[in-house]
């Protein structure tokens, strides 16, 4: 009879769920909107989603990481959509963002992860890598679009397009936000039209300097 190896394999662990996922994470919007930031707890999360404490811990380390990604998969919803112009473009995303900011859970969830950055640098990063850094495709998207298009020109280095892609975003992002959930303005479609035609001078001024 042939002996055992000393050391076997390791055993895979379980496949997490898309949908038991799916289900924390509404239920933690569902939860800050019910309670706030302060009253959310894990245990709150678990109950709603139907799912054992332990299986939160096994995805998520606490409470920030898990509210950072309720909010993250709601911005993975945006879309930048071919119009056949970069105004058009750019004017059409800014109304999908202004829409999403309106509903409650993304409202709420979205300020009380910022607020509660200010105090906590890890949650900061956080929220720099898993909403921020991932929404940037959508300005990498649209300025491709439109240098093939021929209505901005390539940058002539990666540094000077790195520097331009965060400022667009960073321009788009905050403008939208502060009008939004600051200001509590509406964002329609004339606001939307006057900001493209704001942003897309500054960017054609700018590249007519040579700046980055």
């Amino acid at each position: 009879m042939p002996s055992r190896p000393l050391t076997e394999p390791p055993r895979p662990g379980r496949p997490r769920s898309a949908a038991a996922d799916a289900a924390i994470l509404e239920a933690t919007r569902a939860s800050l909107v019910d309670l706030g930031w302060s009253k959310l707890t894990m245990g709150e999360v678990a109950s709603r989603a139907g799912v054992a404490k332990t299986t939160l811990y096994r995805r998520w380390a606490g409470k920030n990481e898990l509210v950072v990604d309720a909010v993250a998969v709601l911005f993975d919803e945006l879309e930048l959509p071919d119009l056949g112009s970069l105004a058009a473009d750019v004017q059409a995303v800014v109304l999908q963002f202004a829409a999403l900011l309106e509903r409650p859970e993304t409202k709420t969830a979205l300020m009380a992860v910022v607020a509660e950055s200010t105090r906590d640098t890890a949650l900061r990063d956080r929220i720099r890598n898993s909403i921020v850094a991932r929404q940037k495709r959508l300005v990498l998207q649209g300025r491709e679009r439109a240098q093939r298009r021929g209505e901005l020109p390539v940058e002539p280095d990666t540094a000077t397009a790195g520097r331009t892609a965060d400022l667009i975003f960073d321009v788009i992002a905050g403008a939208v936000v502060h009008r939004a959930l600051v200001s509590a303005e509406p964002v329609d479609a004339d606001w939307a039209r006057r900001f493209t035609l704001l942003l897309l001078t500054g960017l054609r001024s700018a590249a007519s300097h040579g700046g980055g």
